[in-house]
């Protein structure tokens, strides 16, 4: 039997009527200015108080993740803890978050790794009552719809001890990380806003240090973000910063809340290339994702059934399918990897590379036994879409290090005839820049303190799409 996390505060912080609710998280969206020019961030900083007070503050970061829905596979959400005190980070062995708009798979694949961590522990008691992860989760539903969740309560902590933890769930494209909080509490409104200047100023610096104790009851978290955000040169932005007295409140006694996005390429999605590969291939999943997991998982069901490929039929392909792309399929089971198998390069359509690589991914990957009839149920599916690869340049193995993107960037390497590949998702489980190209060359068959003049490095980004295979039609 499943453990599920009830609604503590619907009904009162929001609307418990699931139709109200709804109407009520488009409205604010519906409201919010629109920003223009950027990316959908990798991250963003938003309030947790009762709607009418803080919900037109936190639409200007929700807004933003509207182009991700269907990209994004899981929602990384930590906030501060009001009602049960807690030492460090707590997870929850809840299975499911319930909310009035519906329930919210928990994902526990990655607790062990959390758990040995410093200050990591499962605690239901403070997740039961606290209300700063809850109210974000029903913006999280209108926005980005089907989702998995690790929601963490974040007690007495140090900054870097949340930036461990950041970094150890920060994965790739399909990873969104949320951080709650609201800003000063109960001073007079010119004095609330004098201080929120010095917080405002202070996230735009990522300057962890410089935010006390009365300016953020998220504080915690808040710093654990910006130090991650510091270790990988990310781009922050202030969308909205604004208190009860402006939204619906008295100004005698206000409180403070703001709404913060943060990039990791430091360019506030200023790549013009890279953003035309990710909205057309985030249009495209999101027009033709369950077709291609349904190819994937056709191909792996005829495997088990005739022990040979599916043959290709590009005109039973939707023309977007037709179109030559390059995917990686990645199948996973119990939360391990059970095949790994793709095309660096575009060079036939996409449905049929689709096709293809599952079926290798299954059958031919010579790291793994063939896939068994048995096992097909307890896995899950993942295809990779590649943008195209473009020269790396760098002056050293320093520079390299310095200029790659973590959660970003996938790489290939190659020297004196070895050659290897690491899409973006391997960044969740190789979270720094080191850990990464030594695995890396690992797999190349090169030391990890190998480098010459003659190594050579491509880097790219890739969209991604997934699911359990009872899921698949």
């Amino acid at each position: 039997m499943s453990l599920a996390r009830r609604p503590a505060v619907a009904g009162a912080f929001y609307p418990a009527d699931p139709a109200v609710l709804a109407a009520q998280v488009r409205g604010f969206l519906d409201e919010a200015a629109a920003e223009r020019g950027s990316r959908p961030p990798k991250a963003i900083i938003a309030p947790h108080a009762g709607y009418v007070y803080s919900g037109p503050v936190a639409a200007y970061a929700y807004k933003l993740l509207a182009p991700l829905k269907g990209t994004i596979q899981r929602v990384v959400l930590l906030g501060p803890c009001h009602r049960v005190a807690v030492r460090g980070v707590a997870l929850t062995s809840a299975d499911v978050y319930l909310t009035p708009l519906g329930e919210i798979a928990v994902d526990h694949g990655l607790d062990a790794a959390l758990m040995a961590l410093p200050g990591v522990s499962v605690v239901d008691a403070t997740h039961i009552p606290e209300h700063s992860l809850e109210v974000h989760l029903p913006f999280l539903q209108e926005v980005l719809g089907d989702f998995v969740l690790i929601p963490m309560v974040v007690g007495d902590a140090r900054a870097h001890e949340v930036a461990d933890v950041l970094d150890a769930v920060w994965g790739g494209p399909e990873t969104l990380i949320v951080i709650s909080t609201d800003l000063s509490h109960y001073l007079d409104y010119d004095a609330c806003q004098a201080i929120d200047r010095r917080t405002t100023a202070a996230i735009e610096r990522l300057d962890g240090a410089a935010i006390e104790g009365g300016q953020a009851c998220g504080r915690v978290p808040v710093k654990g973000l910006l130090e991650a955000a510091k270790r990988r040169g990310m781009t922050i932005k202030t969308l909205d910063v604004r208190n009860s007295g402006d939204t619906a409140g008295p100004k005698d006694r206000v409180v403070g809340y703001g709404a913060w996005a943060l990039w990791e390429n430091g360019d506030g999605g200023a790549n013009p290339q890279e953003d035309d590969f990710s909205a057309k291939t985030r249009a495209l999943l999101n027009a033709h994702g369950a077709k291609l997991l349904q190819l994937a998982k056709a191909s792996i069901r005829h495997g088990l059934e005739t022990g040979a490929p599916m043959p290709a039929d590009p005109s039973a392909l939707p023309a977007d399918l037709s179109s030559v792309g390059a995917c990686f399929v990645t199948l996973n089971k119990d939360g391990r990897l059970r095949g790994c198998i793709g095309s660096p390069e575009a060079y036939r359509p996409l449905g049929q590379d689709v096709t293809e690589n599952a079926f290798r991914s299954a059958f031919r990957d010579p790291r793994f036994p063939p896939l068994d009839a048995g096992e097909a149920e307890a896995l899950d599916i993942h295809i990779s879409v590649l943008s195209p690869a473009h020269p790396f340049a760098f002056t050293d193995q320093a520079d390299l290090l310095a200029k790659l993107r973590p959660g970003v960037d996938g790489l290939i390497i190659a020297d004196g005839g070895r050659r290897a590949l690491f899409l973006p998702s391997v960044w969740s489980q190789l979270p720094t820049p080191e850990q990464f190209l030594a695995h890396l060359k690992a797999k190349a068959g090169m030391r990890p303190d190998h480098w010459s003049d003659t190594f050579q490095a491509w880097r790219f980004i890739a969209a991604e799409t997934g699911a359990k295979w009872d899921k698949i039609p």
